[in-house]
């Protein structure tokens, strides 16, 4: 088989991030301040971003320089090695080559602290002294909490109640890098006091949680606001990752012809898969899939639509893929892809038919995540295991067909604070949960009336 492992030295690391607005292939519909209907402007993005974000969200450089002091942070666990799954081949008596990118070796076992990092360190730089924020799962609060306690700042996490209990140890990980914590909705802000009052028992959701971290920064003059995902700035953070793939898989002697990710807010897959869509766009023949839960089909049933990235209607409208700032998930065991809409761009690259969307229910995708851990000996968390369960499907296919494809995925992280999850999927108690379509409709049927031509 040759080297399995593939790594890059410290001096490789990338020096700048890539921004993909410089090479879509069709022009992004810019969010929209719903007070006006017009784009929105900096000036509407200060009061809870600071100036530095608020520039490379607005963007349209290809490349953007990454400050020496976040550089010198990520080279902790960075760059991360490119693996290839031999023992998975093996089992799947495939002709396929899988490689995984393991973001898993950071400190808070995710990719998440590649936007953290910067994030806190923009924030830093302009004298914020608290950042607000929501978290799913736990691994964007404890990524941030890792960051902001590397800078010096407080950080305050509200945590989407489902996750808040299923997941304490992720908890306990916020809370030793100085975060506080609180179960979303709470009754510490406007919004979540008015969903307690209407649905006392909700599971909570990450648009709700949105909405009191928002609104903690908005009324706070030390506060700003940080998004682990969606946001354009985010997802160019996050392409340190597919830059870093690309010089491993040359030094593999391999292209690849799949890329997959999963999506939750699409900040995984898109820094994956971003740095090859410009290869793609040339002509060249590679296949994006983007995967996420059947509870929680964003991709695979959301219209392609204006709406609010929260529920209290706190944030811009933004164009893209969603089931309605009102739609509330079930409890599935990843959190992280319990999210009503999604990137933006990788909305656009959807629309546009260069990235595929999957659907997959928890049983399947906890059976392929049970198979990824028994034979490369990484126990993932189960939002990466819809990924895999999208990789062994096309292994499947490979050794149905004869086809040697080059397929690679993104390990977004690991699964040691989702052991519980496991238990109940080796008790045979998790439910296979698609969202009722009716229920859908009605979500959809609450999305803002509003649209934006592009001249």
């Amino acid at each position: 088989m040759g080297q399995s492992v593939f790594y890059l030295k410290q001096s490789d690391l990338p020096k700048q991030w890539y921004n993909i607005q410089a090479d879509l292939p069709a022009p992004l519909y810019p969010p929209i301040n719903p007070a006006t209907g017009k784009p929105i402007s900096p000036d509407d993005l200060s009061p809870i971003f600071p100036k530095g974000v608020i520039e490379q969200e607005m963007t349209q450089e290809r490349w953007i320089d990454i400050p020496e002091p976040v550089r010198e942070i990520l080279k902790i666990w960075r760059p991360s090695p490119l693996v290839r799954a031999v023992n998975l081949e093996k089992a799947l008596n495939t002709p396929a080559k899988i490689f995984y990118k393991d973001e898993s070796l950071s400190p808070a076992g995710s990719h998440k602290p590649n936007t953290a990092v910067a994030q806190a360190y923009y924030n830093k730089i302009e004298g914020v002294k608290r950042i607000s924020t929501e978290t799913g799962a736990g691994q964007w609060g404890s990524a941030l909490a890792f960051a902001t306690n590397l800078f010096g700042l407080q950080c305050t996490v509200y945590m989407v109640r489902v996750s808040y209990e299923q997941k304490p140890y992720r908890r306990t990980l916020m809370h030793l890098w100085n975060g506080e914590v609180f179960s979303s909705p709470t009754d510490k802000t406007d919004a979540g006091r008015a969903v307690r009052a209407k649905t006392p028992d909700t599971l909570g959701s990450l648009g709700i949680a949105i909405s009191e971290a928002v609104e903690d920064a908005a009324k706070h003059p030390d506060t700003k606001y940080s998004l682990g995902s969606v946001l354009n700035h985010v997802i160019m953070h996050q392409t340190i990752t597919g830059l870093e793939a690309k010089l491993q898989f040359e030094m593999a002697g391999v292209e690849p012809d799949i890329l997959i990710g999963c999506a939750g807010g699409g900040s995984n897959v898109a820094g994956f898969i971003f740095p090859f869509v410009p290869e793609k766009l040339a002509g060249k023949k590679i296949q994006f899939i983007a995967t996420e839960p059947t509870a929680c089909p964003t991709l695979t049933k959301g219209p392609f639509r204006y709406d609010y990235g929260d529920t209290a209607c706190l944030t811009p409208l933004m164009k893209m893929y969603t089931l309605g700032h009102n739609f509330i998930p079930s409890g599935i065991h990843a959190g992280g892809l319990r999210y009503h809409g999604m990137s933006p761009l990788v909305s656009l690259l959807c629309n546009q038919k260069l990235i595929e969307a999957r659907a997959y229910s928890q049983n399947p995708v906890f059976e392929a995540a049970r198979l990824f851990a028994q034979t490369e000996r990484v126990i993932p968390a189960p939002e990466t295991a819809h990924a895999i369960k999208a990789v062994v499907d096309e292994a499947v296919r490979c050794r149905e067909t004869g086809e040697e494809k080059t397929i690679g995925f993104l390990l977004s992280g690991h699964g040691h604070f989702d052991l519980y999850s496991y238990d109940k999927y080796m008790e045979n108690a998790l439910e296979d949960y698609e969202h009722p379509d009716e229920a859908i409709k009605k979500s959809i049927s609450e999305l803002p009336d509003i649209d934006y031509s592009i001249e």
